[in-house]
């Protein structure tokens, strides 16, 4: 395909609950509407599950879809896979389960025809998500701005858009996390976004960060001990990589 504007990437591990439940549909019926070119690409994270087969599934019957086939390496390098390959000027990463839905773009693509070169979601309040994962929320993003100096309101949302040249510029310069990484099921690795973020700024990348719609998800892979001590791990890591010069330019 040529000459694409939007790329759309959707990382998926042990997704098939979510894909039964219409998810790819509601991706496709919203982009055929568009009049700008567009390409989905859906990358499986070497899933257990029925995840890839039904995927491959949709995509022989919706144009425009392809499902590129992954060894398990947690989220993280599942979506650098997929920035690396996508074709768009405009490439978008999204949750598979649609958290964030996928019309949210429209508030991103006029951000870009003002020169921004990446733009990113933000769940103001976290409405409908639960007590303890608003605090584990505010108590990280207090310890980001202390030790990375992000000055976003949300580093976490899973909707963050790139221009084609910022995209290839961070993803493969990415450390704590990488196309090559290992990983262990589809727990949340909060320290992927943080590296992302503090990349594009020490690229001098133009951010701008967007109210979003987001409704929250129940997930099984949601603990909040482990993962509150991964994100602490993995921001001390990118401090560190930081320190040790491993992000010059």
């Amino acid at each position: 395909m040529k000459n694409v504007y939007l790329s759309v990437v959707i990382p998926a591990y042990n997704e098939e609950y979510n894909l039964r439940t219409g998810v790819l549909d509601l991706v496709s019926d919203y982009l055929k509407k568009q009049k700008y070119s567009w390409e989905v690409l859906f990358v499986d994270d070497g899933s257990s599950d029925a995840t890839a087969k039904i995927a491959d599934d949709f995509s022989k019957n919706h144009k425009n879809f392809f499902v590129l086939k992954e060894p398990h390496r947690g989220k993280g390098g599942t979506v650098i896979a997929g920035m690396l390959r996508a074709k768009g000027d405009v490439i978008l990463f999204t949750d598979t389960d649609q958290a964030t839905p996928i019309d949210q773009v429209e508030k991103f693509l006029p951000k870009f025809e003002e020169g921004y070169d990446i733009v990113i979601g933000s769940r103001s309040g976290r409405k409908g998500a639960p007590l303890l994962r608003k605090l584990m929320a505010y108590g990280f993003a207090f310890l980001r701005t202390i030790i990375l100096r992000l000055p976003y309101k949300d580093t976490q949302c899973g909707f963050k858009a790139f221009r084609n040249e910022a995209s290839r510029e961070i993803f493969k310069r990415m450390k704590v996390f990488s196309e090559k990484g290992q990983g262990k099921g589809a727990g949340v690795t909060a320290g992927f976004d943080l590296e992302v973020l503090y990349l594009a700024r020490k690229l001098k990348y133009k951010v701008a960060e967007v109210p979003v719609t987001w409704n929250h998800k129940e997930s099984e892979r949601i603990n909040a001990i482990r993962d509150s001590w991964e994100g602490l791990r993995d921001l001390l890591r990118v401090r560190i990589n930081a320190l040790q010069g491993k992000y010059k330019v």
